[in-house]
C-alpha cells in the first residue's frame, strides 16, 4: 500500500456536494481508501479566465495499491464522470483531482510529475496538506 495525498477543488455548482461526491468515488476505488480529509478552504481562482467563482479546496490522505499512473487514470475518470469538461487551462471546473504526493516517489514523466509541480506556491494546497500531515 502507498500513502498518497490528493488535492481536490471545485468552483462550479454545489461545491461542498461536489467534494463529498468525489471523496466517496475515490474511497470506492479498488484497493484504495480515504484516511483523512483536511478542512475545506475557499480561495480565488489562480490563473485562467477572469471572473471565475471562488474555489473550495481540500487535501485527502489516501492509502492505495494502485500504481501512480493507474491512480491518475482513475482520478481522471472520476472527474469525467462528475462532468468535468476540458475547456480553457485553469478554467472553471466541477471537480479537480490532483496527485500531490505518492509515497516517497519522485516521478517525472510526460503523463505525471510527482511531487505536484505547482503545489509549493499555492497556499490553498500547502495549508490543508500541512493540516493532515
Amino acid at each position: 500500500m502507498a500513502i498518497c495525498y490528493l488535492g481536490i477543488g471545485t468552483n462550479l455548482g454545489k461545491r461542498r456536494e461536489n467534494i463529498r461526491l468525489a471523496i466517496n468515488k475515490v474511497n470506492a476505488l479498488k484497493n484504495t481508501r480515504v484516511l483523512k480529509k483536511s478542512q475545506s478552504r475557499e480561495s480565488l481562482a489562480v490563473g485562467g479566465p477572469a471572473g471565475q467563482g471562488k474555489f473550495l479546496n481540500a487535501v485527502l490522505k489516501i492509502d492505495t495499491q494502485l500504481s501512480a499512473l493507474m491512480l491518475l487514470k482513475k482520478l481522471k475518470e472520476i472527474e469525467s464522470l462528475m462532468g468535468r469538461k476540458k475547456t480553457v487551462r485553469f478554467g472553471p471546473r466541477v471537480i479537480d483531482l490532483d496527485i500531490l504526493l505518492y509515497a516517497d516517489k519522485v516521478i517525472n514523466s510526460r503523463q505525471l510529475t510527482i511531487p505536484h509541480p505547482r503545489m509549493f506556491g499555492r497556499d490553498f494546497v500547502i495549508k490543508p496538506l500541512m493540516e493532515i500531515l
